[in-house]
């Protein structure tokens, strides 16, 4: 489900979606592509702005299991 949220003052859109979704990887283009008109105001964004925002992604676990280097 896509949904809204507005930019706080001095943010840029990775924090913006790290302080919702906690990380970035693979959301930043997806969110550009939702809202083609961030393109045009540089990398700071104006307090207020509506970013529409992704599904958030799989909860899916798809780290690697630690290396345990002894025993």
């Amino acid at each position: 489900m896509k949904r809204t949220v507005y930019a706080h003052q001095g943010e840029t859109l990775d924090a913006l979606l790290y302080r919702v979704y906690g990380k970035t990887a693979d959301i930043t283009e997806q969110a550009l592509q939702l809202n083609p008109h961030l393109v045009n105001q540089g990398p700071i964004l104006r307090e207020g702005t509506p970013v529409t925002l992704p599904p958030p992604p799989d909860a899916r676990d798809t780290t690697q299991p630690p290396i345990q280097l002894w025993n």
